[in-house]
């Protein structure tokens, strides 16, 4: 089975850098972010609208590749977490964790028996279609198996260290706009009730030797959220990156033309 990179480099205090999906799917796109720099690609079907065809096709073009394929499913449920898995997915990233409770399901849910309740399916996609034993299999499931929690609300913040504490969740991810509604400030990622609560969850991955992930929707906060703490940054997602490139581009031609 492929191993997966970025948990291990993660583990090994490195920084990481990828992007998030939403909107564009091609059969180039993995080998395209993989050439422009990224380590990890999150896929994202809670907001999306893709489907698991689609998402299964995305996951076999990274294979073969050093890009990793996490995925954010449409729901945190049994149903959709194992399907995901069994169709390739190197990770999950569970939305709205709020509790170490909620934490331990998530991690269970990733697992096979007697530690989790993952279902059994091998030779397939997950696996490489391989002829590995099956004890092979699970070991190397669970070795190369993200668990990334979004932590996106008030409750969530409050309870960050207990849920960072769990084992098996290998990565919190800031959740700065939900958070933003939670907190009652929409947007404002400055307000001080903000900050205190990336703090808080930057403080949490540190005592428990976990990474703190974050999507950085320009440049300038990429550079100061990885000098404040984070190490696994998405810079930002397809339909921003196309917007402001595409922007940019016409926004220049025009001044630098007679017409």
């Amino acid at each position: 089975m492929r191993a997966n990179p970025v948990k291990s480099r993660l583990t090994a205090g490195e920084t990481l850098y990828g992007t998030m999906v939403f909107e564009f799917l091609s059969a180039g796109l993995p080998q395209v972010l993989q050439g422009a720099g990224a380590d990890f690609v999150f896929y994202d079907m809670e907001h999306s609208g893709f489907s698991y065809g689609e998402i299964k096709n995305q996951l076999a073009l990274c294979r073969g590749l050093d890009i990793v394929p996490l995925v954010r499913p449409r729901a945190t449920t049994h149903e959709h977490t194992a399907q995901l898995l069994d169709l390739g997915a190197m990770g999950i990233l569970f939305q709205m964790c709020e509790t170490p409770e909620q934490a331990e399901q998530f991690v269970r849910l990733t697992r096979y028996p007697p530690t989790g309740q993952r279902g059994a399916m091998f030779g397939g996609a997950h696996d490489d279609y391989g002829g590995h034993t099956v004890p092979e299999v699970i070991d190397g499931a669970h070795d190369r198996t993200m668990v990334c929690v979004l932590i996106e609300s008030a409750k969530g913040v409050a309870n960050a260290e207990e849920i960072m504490s769990v084992p098996g969740v290998d990565v919190a991810h800031l959740g700065h706009g939900d958070l933003s509604l939670s907190l009652g400030v929409p947007g404002e990622t400055d307000h001080p009730s903000m900050h205190a609560g990336i703090d808080a969850i930057l403080d949490a991955c540190e005592k428990h030797g976990k990474a703190a992930a974050c999507l950085a929707g320009d440049v300038q906060t990429g550079i100061d959220w990885v000098n404040r703490g984070f190490r696994m940054i998405s810079y930002s997602y397809d339909i921003g990156l196309m917007t402001s490139a595409l922007a940019a581009g016409i926004g220049q031609i025009r001044e630098g033309s007679d017409s």
